[in-house]
C-alpha cells in the first residue's frame, strides 16, 4: 500500500517516460494518490499523442484532480536543456518536488560480435546518462521536502540476458547508480531506489526499440518458461511497486534498494 490521498494531496511527482507502459502506469496510480504530475514524453507524435491519453486516464482515475494538477512537457531528455527545462518548469508550476520516478529508457536487442558501437552511446545514453543527470538536477529540490527518487532499472541489470548485452550493461549502471546516490544522498534526507521489472506486456516499447509485434509476441511466450510464475508482468503491477518505494508512510526506512519485480526472474536458472 503506498499512501493515502489525505496525506499527499498537495505532493508532486515528476515522472519521466509518461506516454505509455509503466510510465503512464504510474502516473494513473500516483494520480488516485492525490498527487500533483509532472509528465513527460518525447515529442513524436506517438508519444504526444500518448502523453494527452495519460493526462486524461489520470483525471479520470481521480475525480478531485483538475487539467491544472497536471503539467504535460514533450522534449528530448538526451538534450541537456531539455532536462533542466523539465524540472525548472516542474518548480515554477507547482513550487515544489517531492518525487523522481526516472522512468524513461529503450530496449535494444544485440550480442557484443554484432554490437553496433553507434547503437551502443544510444542506449547508454538513454537509459543510463539521462538517469544520471536527472538524478543530480532534482538533489536542490528534493532536499528542501526531504523528497525520493525511485529509478527504473531491471531484471536485465541484476543478471545476464542474451543477446540483450547493451540494454544489461546500461540497466545494471542504473542499479549501482541508485546505490551509490543512496549512500551519497541520504545525509540530505533523500532516499533513493529503484524497480527492476522482469518482461513486462507493454508492446510500446518494443515498437520504439523497431522490434516487431512478432518479437513482441515471442518474448511474451518465453515468460512462461524463463519466469517462475509463468507470466510476464503488468504495467500497474510495477507502478504500484513505485508508489510504494516512493512512500513516506510504508518505505521511509528503505533507500538503496534494487526490488525485483520479475515474476521469479531473478531466482530462475
Amino acid at each position: 500500500m503506498a499512501d493515502s490521498s489525505e496525506n499527499v494531496v498537495r505532493k508532486v511527482v515528476l515522472i519521466t517516460g509518461s506516454s505509455s507502459g509503466i510510465g503512464a502506469a504510474t502516473a494513473i496510480q500516483f494520480a488516485t494518490l492525490g498527487y500533483r504530475l509532472s509528465l513527460f514524453a518525447l515529442n513524436v507524435p506517438m508519444d504526444e499523442d500518448g502523453l494527452a491519453d495519460t493526462k486524461d486516464r489520470c483525471l479520470k482515475a481521480n475525480p478531485k484532480l483538475t487539467s491544472d494538477d497536471i503539467l504535460t512537457m514533450t522534449g528530448d531528455l538526451t538534450i541537456e536543456k531539455d532536462c533542466h527545462l523539465f524540472i525548472e518548469k516542474t518548480f515554477e508550476k507547482f513550487k515544489r518536488l517531492d518525487v523522481l520516478v526516472a522512468n524513461a529508457g529503450v530496449v535494444s536487442a544485440s550480442r557484443l560480435e554484432n554490437m553496433k558501437m553507434e547503437d551502443f552511446d544510444r542506449v547508454m545514453n538513454i537509459n543510463c546518462r539521462v538517469v544520471v543527470l536527472m538524478n543530480k538536477l532534482v538533489i536542490p529540490y528534493l532536499a528542501e521536502t526531504k523528497g525520493n527518487i525511485v529509478n527504473v532499472s531491471s531484471v536485465a541489470g541484476l543478471r545476464a540476458c542474451n543477446d540483450m548485452m547493451a540494454y544489461c550493461m546500461s540497466k545494471a549502471a542504473v542499479a549501482q547508480l541508485t546505490r551509490c546516490a543512496a549512500s551519497e544522498l541520504a545525509s540530505k534526507g533523500i532516499r533513493v531506489n529503484a524497480v527492476c521489472p522482469g518482461v513486462i506486456d507493454s508492446t510500446r516499447i518494443f515498437h520504439n526499440a523497431g522490434l516487431s509485434t512478432e518479437f513482441h509476441d515471442l518474448m511474451i511466450e518465453r515468460v512462461k518458461a524463463t519466469h517462475p510464475l509463468g507470466r510476464a508482468g503488468t504495467p500497474e503491477e510495477v507502478a504500484k511497486s513505485i508508489a510504494f518505494l516512493a512512500s513516506e508512510e510504508h518505505a521511509s526506512f528503505m533507500t538503496g534498494v534494487t526490488l525485483p519485480i520479475d515474476g521469479g526472474r531473478c531466482v530462475s536458472s
